[in-house]
């Protein structure tokens, strides 16, 4: 006969009595744990006890790991912003700026004016998708850009 007992194990030094407040941090003391008993005499009970063997699982570690290691890479993609002769410098930053997350003022301004004396700039190394959706928002502000295989080149 076995049975399945539901326990609380401390995680911590701090055992609470009576009376005694828990700290409020959002630490949690206890962890639940399984452990299995079984009787080795037949009948109705008053058998000798087994000692319970505690099942300690560290929940989701293994499946990370695995998923992490099986799940692929998207090969990089380059941004290329070229440069035009419609578009003020200003409005570059600006849209570098708005279409670009985490883009600072002096980042957009040196690939602004990158593009500008050299006719191309890099904007941005990303996943392909990403990539495709900011050519796609800096073509819909008016500016002249383009995505490149990140793997091959200087």
């Amino acid at each position: 006969m076995e049975s399945v007992i539901c326990g609380r194990i401390s995680l911590s030094p701090f055992n609470p009595k009576s009376g005694d407040r828990l700290p409020s941090q959002g630490i949690c003391l206890n962890r639940v744990t399984f452990m299995t008993v079984s009787a080795t005499t037949p009948g109705k009970g008053g058998g000798l006890l087994e000692r319970p063997t505690i099942e300690r699982t560290t929940p989701g570690r293994e499946s990370e790991f695995d998923l992490r290691k099986s799940r692929k890479i998207a090969p990089p993609y380059r941004v290329l912003l070229h440069n035009d002769n419609y578009n003020k410098r200003e409005y570059v930053v600006q849209v570098l700026m708005k279409v670009i997350p985490g883009m600072t003022l002096d980042t957009a301004v040196n690939i602004m004016q990158e593009a500008h004396y050299n006719g191309l700039a890099v904007v941005i190394i990303c996943a392909q998708a990403d990539a495709e959706e900011h050519c796609m928002q800096l073509r819909g502000n008016g500016l002249l850009s383009s995505i490149e295989p990140a793997s091959g080149g200087c």
